[in-house]
């Protein structure tokens, strides 16, 4: 896991509508994750808890696309399609946030670890034998 040390980020989408900060590791630990909407929009992200994350501007321009058990949120611009952030299904108390929508400055590393989430029910208990399981990354 990256240096429990946080820094403010700042993020956003393409055009500009979509703006937000959250608090996390200038060293970012991110999931790269294989499942069918994942591997579609290569949505790479880390996780954050519901605290460290605010919405500055744009609430007007998202929208938001569910599937399957519909517990994921997957919010993007209506505007230029970028999805900077999502609610995801591990952890619906906090955010996905996608490492590439964020202002390099304060981004000092990113260790990517693969996730199988084509397997996803095996994949979420897996987790759960982990020191640092993916499940208590939005506590």
């Amino acid at each position: 896991m990256a240096s429990k040390k946080k820094v403010k980020h700042h993020g956003g989408c393409h055009c500009g509508a979509v703006k937000f900060e959250v608090y996390a590791s200038e060293e970012l630990y991110v999931y790269d994750c294989n499942c069918s909407i994942c591997v579609k929009k290569h949505n790479i992200h880390f996780i954050v808890p519901e605290k460290d994350f605010e919405l500055i501007q744009g609430s007007d321009a998202l929208t938001t696309y569910t599937f399957n058990t519909g517990i994921a949120k997957h919010m993007f611009c209506k505007i230029c399609g970028v999805q900077s952030f999502y609610r995801p299904r591990s952890n619906p108390d906090g955010y996905g946030v996608n490492p590439n929508s964020l202002d390099h400055s304060t981004v000092k590393s990113i260790t990517i670890e693969k996730y199988d989430g084509q397997n996803w029910e095996a994949s979420f208990d897996e987790q759960l034998e982990k020191p640092v399981p993916i499940q208590s990354w939005s506590k």
